[in-house]
């Protein structure tokens, strides 16, 4: 199984879009620092996941979600879970 997820970060109110074939392991690596890209922006929280069969699709969807339109989905399918998107 392959995920792909949506973080928040509390720092600079952004998120951050990436996929893994290990969520928890994935997440407790951004908590701690581990990931260039995430790591002065901690706090962050897990806000969305999605899960795909194989790595191609769960790339594929992560690029999609980077998109404007990607971003313009996540702002609409998150609006009454988490406003300040």
């Amino acid at each position: 199984m392959y995920y792909v997820y949506v973080l928040y970060s509390k720092e600079d109110k952004k998120l951050y879009v990436g996929y893994t074939d290990n969520l928890k392991r994935r997440i407790a690596e951004h908590q701690n620092g581990l990931v260039p890209s995430t790591k002065h922006r901690r706090p962050l929280e897990l806000i969305y996941y999605e899960a795909c069969l194989s790595d191609v699709d769960a790339v594929a969807r992560e690029k999609s979600l980077k998109t404007g339109f990607g971003r313009h989905y996540l702002k609409n399918r998150l609006k009454n879970y988490f406003p300040v998107v």
